[in-house]
C-alpha cells in the first residue's frame, strides 16, 4: 500500500472560515471535517425544517443564515446543493454580486468539473469541484466515513495542489479527474453504487417472500464476499448458472419472477444478458453453452 501523501507546509489552505450554502446530507458533513482539520464553519443556508436540524446538529452555533449571506461571511464556500439546482445558483449569485475576487468556490457534484462555476470564475472566484464517492446519511457517522474516502478532484492547474490539500485535510483521497471526464466518472459511480442499493433491496424483497425471515443476514455474507471477490479480481469473480451456462436454471429464475415479482423481470434479464456478455468475452462462459442461454435471455424465459 502507498504512504498516504500530505501536502508540504507550502499547499496546504491556511486556516480558512467555512461557509455551506444547502445544508443536506453532504455540506454539513465536510464543513465539521474542514473544522477538525483547523478552519472555521461561520454560517450554513437551510431551506426545510430537516435540513436546519441537521445543520445544528453538524454544525452547532453555527448561524443559518441566506446564501448570499454566507459568501459574504466565508473565505470557503462549500456548495452542496443537488445537480440540477447548482448552474443556477452559481449564475444567481454572480449575478448579485455576492462572489467575491479570491473566494474559493468548492461545489461537490460528481457530473460537472468546473465549468459550471465560469459565472463565479469572471467576477474573481477560484474554483474547485470536490466530489467524495460516498453515501451519506446525513450524520455525524458521516464524518468518520471520509477517511480514506475518494474524492474526485477537477480544479484549474494552479489550484490543484490546494484543492488536493483540502481533501486530505478531510481524511479523504484525492483522484483527479479530467474535466471532460466528470460525467463519466459520475456515471460509474452511479452505476456501482446507485443500482447497487436497488439490487440488494431487491434481492431481500424476494427472499422474504420466499419465506427468509432474516434476509439481511442471509445476504450480509454473500454479498461481502462477492464484493470482495470483484474488488480484487473483476470478471473472473463471476459465479452462478449464468456465468456457467446454465440455461434451464435461468429459465427457471425469469419463470419464478413472472409469478411472484414481474416487476424483478426486466432487471434480471438486462443484468443477466451483461453478466453473459462479459463472462463470454472473458472466457468463463463456454461458446458451446451460451447459445441457449442467450436464447433463454432473448426470450425473456418463454
Amino acid at each position: 500500500m502507498n504512504a498516504p501523501h500530505h501536502p508540504e507546509p507550502k499547499d496546504r489552505p491556511a486556516r480558512l472560515t467555512v461557509g455551506v450554502v444547502g445544508a443536506g446530507r453532504v455540506g454539513p458533513a465536510l464543513a465539521a471535517s474542514l473544522q477538525l482539520a483547523g478552519h472555521r464553519p461561520v454560517a450554513v443556508s437551510a431551506v426545510s425544517d430537516a435540513s436546519v436540524r441537521r445543520a445544528g446538529a453538524l454544525l452547532p452555533d453555527v448561524p443559518v443564515v441566506e446564501p448570499a449571506e454566507v459568501l459574504r461571511n466565508a473565505e470557503l464556500v462549500l456548495l452542496t446543493v443537488p445537480d440540477d439546482a447548482l448552474p443556477g445558483l452559481v449564475e444567481g449569485l454572480a449575478e448579485t454580486g455576492a462572489v467575491r475576487p479570491g473566494q474559493l468556490l468548492v461545489h461537490t457534484s460528481g457530473r460537472y468539473g468546473t465549468a459550471v462555476l465560469e459565472p463565479a470564475l469572471r467576477a474573481g472566484a477560484l474554483p474547485l469541484a470536490l466530489h467524495p464517492a460516498m453515501t451519506f446519511t446525513g450524520t455525524a457517522v458521516d464524518v468518520q466515513r471520509l477517511a480514506g474516502c475518494s474524492f474526485g478532484v477537477t480544479a484549474p492547474e494552479e489550484l490543484r495542489l490546494a484543492a488536493e490539500a483540502l481533501v486530505i485535510e478531510m481524511g479523504g483521497e484525492p483522484e483527479w479527474i479530467e474535466e471532460a471526464a466528470r460525467p463519466l466518472y459520475h456515471a460509474a459511480l452511479a452505476l456501482g453504487a446507485n443500482h447497487l442499493v436497488t439490487l440488494v433491496a431487491q434481492a431481500m424483497e424476494l427472499l422474504r417472500t420466499a419465506g427468509v425471515s432474516a434476509p439481511d443476514r442471509m445476504l450480509g455474507p454473500l454479498l461481502g464476499a462477492a464484493l470482495d471477490n470483484a474488488l480484487r479480481s473483476g470478471d473472473a469473480a463471476l459465479t452462478g448458472p449464468v456465468a456457467r451456462g446454465d440455461a434451464g436454471t435461468v429459465a427457471a429464475h425469469v419463470e419464478e419472477l413472472r409469478r411472484h415479482a414481474p416487476q424483478a423481470v426486466a432487471g434480471y434479464l438486462a443484468m443477466a444478458r451483461t453478466t453473459a456478455d462479459r463472462a463470454l468475452a472473458h472466457g468463463l462462459l463456454k461458446p458451446e453453452l451460451a447459445e441457449d442461454l442467450l436464447g433463454v435471455l432473448s426470450d425473456g424465459g418463454r
